[in-house]
């Protein structure tokens, strides 16, 4: 039985919708789908998401990426956590604004460990404040595309 925070890490099969629900519960779901509406309305054409399997510790993720890692979002058991690798002037913008972040994204984003590519922040998307937070983070790190006209 796997516990709150187990990732998926079935390699032979991609997870769909129905896994997906089941695996993250009714709140997870919400925020996980919110947020891909989120990236898909701001956005636009600019992301085809992809399943990646990051193996036996980390298992699947759904990447969000066109020549650079824009963010992952990682299905765990009850929650959802999405993985945002943040290069040095990535960093910099987040960190003029880093105080006006809900204390556990905060605390996320200082435990984060900086490694040559970048920062790679593990958020967990457990209240609205975590995922407004992430949309701030994720549109410092790209543009929002303006709305069609």
């Amino acid at each position: 039985m796997p516990a709150p925070g187990d990732r998926m890490l079935d390699n032979n099969a991609q997870p769909t919708r129905a896994d997906l629900e089941e695996w993250l519960g009714p709140e997870a779901w919400v925020r996980w789908t919110a947020l891909q509406a989120w990236i898909k309305e701001h956005y636009r054409d600019v992301f085809a998401p992809d399943w990646l399997y990051g193996g036996k510790k980390h298992g699947w993720g759904l990447r969000y990426k066109r020549t650079k890692a824009f963010c992952t979002l990682v299905p765990e058991v009850g929650q959802v956590r999405v993985v945002i690798v943040l290069g040095t002037a990535e960093r910099e913008r987040v960190e003029s604004f880093l105080a006006e972040l809900s204390a556990p994204v905060r605390a996320a984003y200082e435990a984060a460990e900086t490694f040559n590519d970048g920062k790679w922040a593990g958020i967990v998307l457990d209240s609205d404040a975590a995922v407004a937070d992430v949309e701030r983070i994720l549109a410092s790190k790209r543009r929002v595309v303006p709305p069609a006209r």
